[in-house]
C-alpha cells in the first residue's frame, strides 16, 4: 500500500531517512529537515545517500549532506524533497491533515492496480527503461485477471461508483 508520511516537526537524519522510505511526503511549512551526519563526522547510514539523490538529483543531494543543510519544508518542497507544503497550523498538525486528504483520494481507487503501480514504480526506478516497461508489462499483465478489473469497466460503463474488494 502507499505510504505517506507527514512531517509536522523535525526529522533530522535517522526521521527524515525514514521519510525518505516513504512514496509520499507532506511537510508543513515549519517543519525541518536534513541529513545533518557529517556534522558528526559520519554520513546517512540508514538509506539517506540513495534515496535522497533519487528524489532530489545527485548533486542537489551532495550539496545536502555535504552541507548538513537543514531545510523548512518550503524549501523542500522547492527542490522537490516533499510532494506538499501546508501551511501549520494551531494543533500543530497540518501535514498530518494533509496526508489524511491524500489517502481518502488514494483509497477508492483498485487496490490492486494500486499496489502493482507501486511495485512497477519502485521496481522500475532501479533499472534501465527496456527492464522497467518490461517490469511494467508484467505489473500490467497481473491487474487483467481481476474482479476488480471488471468491477472497473462495468462501473464505468453504469456510470456509478466502483466497488473495489481487492480480488
Amino acid at each position: 500500500m502507499p505510504v505517506i508520511v507527514a512531517l509536522d516537526g523535525a526529522a533530522l537524519g535517522g526521521g527524515l531517512e525514514m521519510a525518505l522510505a516513504c512514496d509520499l511526503r507532506v511537510a508543513a511549512d515549519s517543519a525541518k529537515m536534513g541529513l545533518v551526519e557529517t556534522k558528526l563526522a559520519i554520513i546517512p547510514g540508514a538509506g539517506g545517500t540513495q534515496r535522497l539523490p533519487r528524489i532530489v538529483g545527485s548533486a542537489k543531494a551532495k550539496e545536502l549532506i555535504f552541507t548538513a543543510a537543514v531545510l523548512d519544508g518550503t524549501q523542500a518542497a522547492e527542490i522537490s524533497l516533499v510532494n506538499y507544503v501546508v501551511p501549520q497550523n494551531e494543533n500543530g498538525d497540518a501535514a498530518y491533515l494533509k496526508a489524511l486528504e491524500i489517502a481518502k483520494k488514494i483509497i477508492p481507487n483498485g487496490p490492486i492496480g494500486v499496489r502493482m503501480a507501486k511495485t512497477a514504480i519502485s521496481r522500475g526506478m532501479e533499472v534501465d527503461l527496456s527492464s522497467g516497461l518490461s517490469i511494467e508489462e508484467a505489473c500490467y499483465a497481473q491487474v487483467i485477471p481481476t474482479k476488480d478489473r471488471i468491477e472497473g469497466l462495468n462501473a464505468f460503463r453504469e456510470k456509478r461508483i466502483p466497488n473495489y474488494k481487492g480480488e
